[in-house]
C-alpha cells in the first residue's frame, strides 16, 4: 500500500538519491535550480510517496517573487523511481499538492516542465508570456496555473528566489502566497 504524506527531515538523502537517478548528477545546472539556490523548500508542500520501507516518489514547491514582490510557488522537482514509473504515483502527487497549495491560499504556481504533462493540470505558457526566467528555457516549457482565476493577469517581470521575507500588499503575513 502506497501513500501520499509530507516530507520528513530524513528522507532527504533518499529524495536526493532519487533526484540524481531521475534527472542525473548535473541537474543543479538547470534554470529551476537558480531559483532554489540557498532557499529552503515550502515544507507544507513537500510531498512523498512512500511503500511499507521504502521512499518512491517526491514533489517539492519553492518560493519565488516576481518582479520582486509578487508571491507565487515554483513546482519542482517531481520524480518517481524507476521501478514505480507508469503507476500514476506523479500524478496523484500532483493532484494532492495542487488541492493542498490552493487550501493553503497559494494563487498560482510555475514550473518549467514538459508541456504535454502539465497541461491537464490547468499550467500553460501562455500565462508567462510577460515573465522572465534568470535562465532561457525550451519553448513552451516554462508555465504556469492559476489557482485563483486571473491572479496573473497583469502581472509580469523577473522570476527570483524569495530570499527573504516579505510583506504582502495586503499586509498578510511573511511569505503570503499571491500578490
Amino acid at each position: 500500500m502506497f501513500q501520499v504524506s509530507l516530507e520528513k527531515p530524513g528522507d532527504g538523502p533518499k529524495i536526493e538519491k532519487l533526484l540524481d537517478q531521475s534527472f542525473g548528477p548535473e541537474r543543479g545546472r538547470l534554470t529551476a535550480y537558480c531559483l532554489r539556490a540557498d532557499v529552503p523548500a515550502l515544507a507544507e508542500l513537500c510531498f512523498v510517496m512512500r511503500g511499507a520501507a521504502f521512499l518512491c516518489a517526491t514533489i517539492r514547491f519553492w518560493p519565488v517573487l516576481i518582479d520582486d514582490h509578487i508571491g507565487t510557488v515554483l513546482l519542482g522537482p517531481l520524480a518517481v523511481g524507476q521501478a514505480w514509473r507508469g503507476q500514476g504515483f506523479s500524478k496523484i502527487l500532483l493532484r494532492h499538492s495542487l488541492a493542498r497549495a490552493k487550501a493553503l491560499g497559494h494563487a498560482s504556481m510555475l514550473v518549467i516542465g514538459d508541456p504535454e504533462y502539465y497541461k491537464p493540470f490547468g499550467f500553460s505558457s501562455d500565462l508567462t508570456n510577460a515573465l522572465v526566467l534568470p535562465k532561457a528555457v525550451e519553448g513552451g516549457r516554462f508555465q504556469a496555473c492559476e489557482l485563483i482565476d486571473g491572479a496573473l493577469d497583469g502581472v509580469s517581470g523577473t522570476v527570483t528566489p524569495a530570499i527573504r521575507p516579505y510583506a504582502d500588499p495586503q499586509g498578510a503575513a511573511p511569505f503570503a502566497p499571491g500578490s
